[in-house]
């Protein structure tokens, strides 16, 4: 039976996920608050409205009357995602989770105060003398989140008292949606970081990815590598502390679960109850599912037998340097396609901003990660946005 699924939020991790559910013979309805967006240029319709306005969505979702609900990124009135579940529609992966993850002080109290989970300490705010007050609990250096934003928008360290003002505005700049907080977080030594993508399916057991060590500059990620050498009991807590969490939200789909490594152990950082961009490493081959397959079969009620790591990969983000409205193009794509064992996907975003990610460069084979990194940032230095 084919199922229509309706897609809220359509930038280029949505677009994977599209191409996915189209391959396994699905309808989707790409939905964004601009035209054009990258989902939208293959999905089989597109709708351009405020995902903020509850009026709007339900009135969406009476004319569109889809089977699944997929939501993609953080700046939705997710509050109606209960009523919609409670009239037979799929919620991914639940209503509960989809609202729990769109603001992390919902994922945080969670994690932290009802299963235990080891996080950073941390502290809310909604003005600047909470934000002082929450500074002096965590300690300095910081880091200062919105509650609800993504990649990395809004999010910077703070070094010292002066920093502390402008910390505020710009996650206040950064803030997507009409929730103004933040989180305070205290600084984690970590050694590294990883992404967990985690699986949990309508009929079969939660699976997991190898894990995905990433950099990241201005609070978003820059290079990703799998799988990411690490302590094999450290990998096994981290695995723990993602079954615990996506148990306890509820659904089938894939997550991206975060955790810093420190000395002693893996400490929980955020999630994501979709694709996460780190995971674009997968486009590589590096697993027999990328997390876009993956999350359209647990999605679509697909079994997935296991999840087996082919060869090591890595990705670097190709990134925009000048802000253009339309008419956005690409030099030395022929020059990039000329290194061997690697490969590129542009996104096909029709605006670009200073580092806007614009695209990936993709670098595959049985060397070490550390060398396929450097192969995937030579790609992308090769592709030039103009």
């Amino acid at each position: 039976m084919i199922k229509k699924i309706l897609l809220l939020g359509s930038g280029e991790l949505g677009k994977e996920f599209v191409i996915a559910c189209k391959r396994y013979g699905h309808y989707v309805v790409a939905v964004d608050h601009y035209p054009n967006a990258p989902a939208m240029q293959v999905a089989d319709e597109s709708v351009v409205i405020d995902m903020l306005d509850a009026e709007a969505l339900d009135a969406l979702v009476d004319r569109v009357k889809p089977e699944i609900i997929v939501p993609e990124i953080e700046a939705i009135r997710t509050e109606q995602f209960y009523a919609y579940e409670a009239n037979g529609i799929q919620v991914v992966p639940s209503a509960k989770a989809a609202n729990f993850t769109m603001n992390r002080k919902a994922i945080r109290d969670l994690s932290a105060v009802s299963l235990g989970i080891r996080t950073a300490p941390y502290r809310y705010a909604t003005t600047l003398e909470e934000l002082k007050n929450g500074v002096a609990h965590t300690g300095i250096p910081c880091v200062i989140k919105p509650l609800m934003s993504s990649s990395g928008k809004g999010q910077s360290v703070i070094r010292s008292e002066a920093d502390i003002d402008a910390a505020w505005d710009y996650a206040m700049e950064g803030s997507r949606g009409d929730l103004k907080e933040v989180i305070v977080e205290g600084f984690v030594d970590f050694e590294y970081e990883i992404t967990l993508l985690t699986v949990t399916q309508k009929d079969g057991p939660t699976l997991f990815c190898p894990p995905i060590g990433h950099r990241q500059e201005r609070g978003d990620y820059q290079e990703s590598w799998q799988p990411m050498p690490m302590n094999p009991l450290f990998l096994e807590e981290a695995k723990s502390m993602a079954a615990q969490v996506t148990k306890a939200l509820g659904g089938a789909g894939l997550w991206g679960v975060e955790f810093f490594i420190t000395a002693e152990g893996p400490i929980f950082s955020e999630l994501s109850p979709r694709p996460h961009d780190t995971g674009m490493v997968t486009l590589g081959g590096t697993q027999n599912f990328s997390e876009f397959e993956l999350h359209a079969r647990s999605v679509l009620g697909l079994n997935i037998p296991s999840i087996q790591l082919l060869r090591n990969g890595a990705s670097a983000v190709v990134l925009a340097r000048h802000e253009k409205q339309g008419g956005v193009g690409y030099q030395g794509l022929d020059e990039a396609a000329r290194v061997e064992h690697s490969d590129f996907r542009i996104f096909g975003k029709t605006s670009c901003r200073p580092f806007r990610r614009m695209g990936v460069a993709l670098a595959f084979g049985s060397e070490p990660v550390e060398i396929l990194v450097e192969r995937a940032k030579q790609v992308a230095a090769l592709i030039t946005v103009t």
